[in-house]
């Protein structure tokens, strides 16, 4: 079995790595599996991306030059959007000299696999989902925005009256390359699977739920003590982290609830006894008044050091306003380490209410406050929390199950 995927990066962002770890997943179980991108940040040979100079330099632009349509809408709101309409036919022919059973799509966008290209794919199709692009008229995270289920125009994010405006012209390009298309569309999450089942372009195609996977062998609890000496950290305070690439600037990650959450907390604890641990962003110039003293980390690369960054922390928060099955919560509970979040999304495929975490009602900073709380004052002692958080994982998403359940699927496409 020869399986294909492509995705716009191999290890770089969220969408990458679960891609990446299911590419490494298949081939622990015996897959040919290749990996086509178009920006490679690896060194591993069997993820294929641009070769020379000029293709490297395009591959640069691309996303830049996919985006141009977009700027006519000067009053739109900053939501991430992805228009996937430049040319890229070459990119057929590329997928084609590796004659594979099965073409696996990931995130695709930045210029790199446009819309119109998904017909001329001979080989069955299959769509993981990382957030709910694929069956919206452009926008990444739609919000509470449901006109996806019909069609799409009259774009709130766009600030658009029009209803063919260019989210109506993605949509109707989307449901016309989609029409006779061999699709398997694959969800991480219910909640991404029930959406999709509602929208009008995925509506009538088979939807699996198969979770994003994780090496447990390499995201593991670290000795918490070891973990803060590496850090710099001290072994008598109680440490919150909270983390995402762009953590603090980036809305939908949820930092204007995490602020005013802390800074109540601060007013119950004493705030000698805990510190703050964010990751994704640097120390800013102007810093906010988080209640506690932070400890800034900035982005980090390799599993390794994220590995003993979730080790070495009593909570991990992740306060997002809408997510999809987020990597960061799966790895800080590969590691042990309990989780708070707001009950949207995917978070209940991963947290256990009040078993191994805490799901706090969407979006009440009171709630969100008694729930780190709750964890950082857990009178059951801290190994058996630690001990079921880890065992969630392990029993339901380590890579090696995961990969069989999409393996199931590949033969079931290609008998």
């Amino acid at each position: 079995m020869k399986p294909l995927l492509v995705n716009t990066f191999d290890i770089e962002g969220g969408a990458a790595r679960a891609a990446y770890r299911l590419h490494k997943g298949l081939q622990q179980i015996g897959l040919d599996s290749k990996m086509l991108v178009q920006v490679k940040y690896s060194d591993d040979y069997t993820v294929f991306g641009p070769e020379n100079k000029i293709d490297k330099a395009f591959s640069k632009i691309r996303p830049h030059l996919d985006l141009l349509p977009l700027y006519r809408y000067k009053n739109r709101n900053k939501t991430p959007w992805s228009n996937s309409l430049l040319p890229n036919k070459s990119l057929i022919d590329k997928i084609n000299s590796f004659n594979p059973d099965i073409v696996h799509l990931h995130w695709i966008n930045g210029g790199f696999f446009p819309i119109s290209l998904i017909p001329y794919i001979k080989q069955p199709i299959v769509w993981t989902l990382h957030d709910s692009w694929p069956f919206t008229g452009g926008c990444h995270i739609p919000y509470e925005c449901k006109k996806y289920e019909n069609h799409c125009g009259q774009c709130p994010h766009l600030q658009s009256k029009s209803e063919k405006d260019l989210s109506y012209k993605i949509w109707k390009r989307k449901f016309k390359s989609f029409q006779n298309a061999n699709l398997t569309i694959v969800t991480p999450s219910r909640w991404l699977a029930d959406c999709a089942k509602r929208s009008s372009l995925f509506k009538n195609f088979r939807i699996e739920v198969i979770p994003n996977g994780i090496d447990t062998n390499k995201f593991k609890p670290i000795d918490k003590a070891f973990a803060r000496n590496v850090l710099g950290l001290s072994n008598d305070k109680k440490y919150i982290l909270f983390g995402a690439v762009n953590s603090t600037s980036d809305p939908n990650k949820g930092f204007q609830f995490l602020q005013p959450s802390l800074q109540k907390l601060a007013t119950l604890s004493n705030i000698n006894d805990i510190e703050l641990i964010v990751f994704g962003s640097s120390e800013p110039k102007e810093k906010p008044n988080l209640g506690f003293k932070v400890n800034y980390l900035g982005r980090i690369h390799d599993d390794l050091t994220l590995s003993i960054v979730y080790s070495a922390a009593d909570v991990f928060v992740a306060p997002s306003i809408m997510e999809n099955l987020p990597n960061t919560v799966m790895e800080a509970m590969a590691c042990g380490t309990p989780c708070v979040a707001f009950d949207i999304g995917g978070m209940r495929d991963l947290i256990d209410h009040e078993v191994n975490g805490y799901l706090a009602r969407p979006f009440y900073i009171e709630d969100l406050t008694n729930g780190i709380n709750s964890i950082l004052r857990e009178k059951d002692t801290k190994r058996k929390v630690s001990v079921r958080v880890r065992n969630k994982i392990e029993k339901k998403f380590d890579i090696k199950l995961i990969s069989i359940m999409y393996k199931a699927i590949y033969e079931d496409l290609v008998q």
